[in-house]
């Protein structure tokens, strides 16, 4: 046995939604778990989500969750190994050497969605967790519940320039192979998460332990793993299930915090969403969402309302 699975207790999010604890083998850092939250619909439904979070991100979009219910789909939500719920004292936060770490508690949640009555699972993922859940779709072409794919502006590829991606990335990627411990300055735009927390510009309640304001160094192992990652979305790979890819109308990378922070991309380069998107063989949708912001589910109240009116819209027309 791989991994164990325990009892659902009651969630930090509050009434409806609950979580388990999946214990997996030790790793390079020792013991690891990663942890698993459910919100079910009303009604029984043989039709259940898998969503998987970014980078430097747990799981906490609820309103993602109750749309899901209310369209007749159970909700579930990984926190993935030493992100949000599942950080362990000895272990340095987000820290992963190949994103194939993630495929046990993928396939582990996976198992207990099958074991709970159900027979069909959109998989679902945002920014890394969308690079993340393709690469698992392409690895498990067969896997019996896996149906659909949504994808959340899909770190397919870093937002830097020719010059830097063409000749620094494989440099820092080939160094964060050997020293994986080695940190980089992480470029993350600082108005990020302030455009989304309540106690700054936006309107989310989230733990900014989990997801904070600012992380000014990255380890180079996250940049290996992203890097190779991402090399076999380039070549493109073949899926068997519709695939809808959402991704905001524009990026940009404001300085000081001002309308671009609240409706654009300040994360990724949508061009390259939309480039390696269209690279994948399958069923692929590609929908460009006005004044989306990075985490779309996460925009102004009109932009979430397109978003979600476009999915189900999808999910309707793909029998899904």
């Amino acid at each position: 046995m791989n991994h164990v699975f325990n009892q659902y207790q009651a969630d930090i999010l509050g009434p409806g939604y609950e979580c388990m604890t999946l214990s997996f083998p030790d790793d390079y850092e020792g013991s690891v778990v990663a942890n698993l939250v459910r919100k079910k619909a009303n009604a029984k439904t043989s039709k259940a989500v898998l969503y998987v979070h970014g980078f430097i991100d747990y799981f906490f979009q609820t309103e993602m969750a109750e749309q899901f219910n209310q369209h007749g789909y159970d909700f579930y939500a990984l926190d993935l190994r030493k992100y949000g719920r599942s950080l362990l004292p000895h272990q340095k936060p987000y820290f992963v050497l190949n994103l194939r770490e993630y495929d046990a508690e993928i396939t582990a949640a996976l198992e207990i969605i099958g074991q709970e009555e159900h027979e069909h699972v959109l998989l679902s993922g945002h920014s890394t967790g969308g690079l993340t859940t393709t690469l698992y779709a392409a690895h498990y072409p067969d896997h019996p519940l896996i149906k659909g794919l949504w994808l959340n502006s899909p770190f397919y590829d870093f937002n830097m320039n020719i010059i830097k991606k063409k000749i620094a990335l494989p440099q820092l990627s080939r160094l964060g192979a050997k020293f994986p411990n080695l940190k980089f300055p992480s470029e993350l735009n600082k108005w990020y998460v302030q455009s989304l927390h309540r106690d700054f510009f936006g309107e989310w309640e989230f733990n900014l332990n989990w997801k904070p304001k600012k992380y000014p160094k990255v380890y180079i192992s996250f940049v290996h793993a992203i890097y190779e990652a991402q090399k076999e979305i380039h070549q493109g790979i073949k899926l068997n299930i519709p695939v809808l890819v959402m991704h905001s109308d524009k990026t940009r990378n404001p300085r000081l915090f001002n309308r671009d922070a609240r409706t654009s991309d300040v994360i990724l380069d949508v061009k390259t969403i939309q480039t390696y998107a269209n690279k994948i063989q399958s069923d692929v949708n590609v929908i460009t969402i006005k004044d989306g912001l990075h985490d779309l589910v996460l925009s102004a109240a009109n932009v979430r309302e397109k978003v979600y009116t476009q999915l189900f819209a999808f999910l309707k027309d793909k029998n899904l």
